[in-house]
């Protein structure tokens, strides 16, 4: 099987173009090809597939294993891959995901896709669409508690879970601590991905991610969407900010008069492989 290593932000992927490829069990490929020590090393699996509805659909697994609805950084790198791949010869792509269909518009120069900006839809907070498993119209501002230490927390859905907290200091936060306390949280089904971030000023957000299924990573493009609409519900910063996430900065940008959340930024493709047959 043909693969190709991508990364957003070093937010790493395995890809595979399974308009070409068979994969009879992504979930355990997934788990193999991730690991750092005896496969590729990824943050997960993910799949091009046709689509029905759109040019290109979309499935990607954890390094666990379990299935996630949508990943921004991923979305950037297939449109990167799609393009630069001569699969398509569009700059604006319609992308299927488990969480709907996504927007992608390409910047290139020449054969080469320069950037990808990604229309993420509107955010949601009313808890059961999340789902988290508390009252009210909004997850804003909800008291959690982990390792006797409590926090507030924002809760959105960007088509995945997010939670999201404000602390004095995102880059000495001890993520690695509190991230899988709260993301297996009774408080979310579906378990959920948690930022940690420190708004700088009105338009810069430092934030690191303790993302469902695959640990701390180097960048969430959901979660970036999700920490600036938290920021916003909570009047801490403007519509339009810049996102320093470990792997680098993503800019975020959420429109007054479509409600939508736009996210742009690089991605790279690492290395292309070959899988050996199980």
């Amino acid at each position: 099987m043909r693969f190709t290593k991508m990364q957003g932000l070093g937010n790493d992927y395995v890809y595979v173009n399974a308009l070409r490829e068979r994969v009879e069990d992504p979930s355990a490929l997934s788990r193999a090809i991730s690991d750092r020590h005896f496969g590729a090393g990824s943050d997960g699996l993910v799949l091009i597939l046709p689509s029905a509805e759109a040019d290109f659909r979309m499935r990607m697994f954890n390094a666990d294993g379990s299935e996630a609805e949508m990943c921004g950084n991923a979305a950037r790198c297939i449109g990167k891959y799609v393009y630069e791949k001569g699969l398509t010869r569009k700059r604006e792509i319609s992308l299927q995901t488990g969480s709907g269909i996504r927007r992608l518009s390409l910047e290139t120069e020449g054969e080469t896709v320069t950037s990808v900006e990604v229309d993420m839809g509107s955010p949601v907070f009313q808890p059961d669409r999340i789902p988290v498993a508390v009252t009210g119209d909004r997850a804003v501002n909800i008291p959690v508690e982990a390792d006797g230490h409590s926090f507030e927390m924002t809760c959105v859905s960007m088509g995945n879970p997010h939670a999201v907290i404000f602390v004095e200091d995102a880059e000495r936060f001890d993520v690695h601590r509190f991230g899988p306390l709260l993301e297996h949280n009774r408080l979310f089904p579906q378990r959920a991905n948690i930022e940690f971030a420190t708004v700088e000023h009105s338009n810069q957000i430092r934030m690191r991610v303790w993302e469902r299924g695959s640990g701390e990573t180097m960048a969430c493009g959901t979660g970036a969407c999700a920490t600036l609409a938290a920021a916003v519900q909570t009047g801490r910063s403007g519509r339009q900010a810049r996102v320093r996430l470990n792997g680098g900065t993503l800019e975020i940008r959420w429109d007054e008069k479509t409600g939508h959340i736009f996210q742009k930024g690089p991605a790279v493709s690492v290395y292309e492989g070959e899988w050996p047959e199980p």
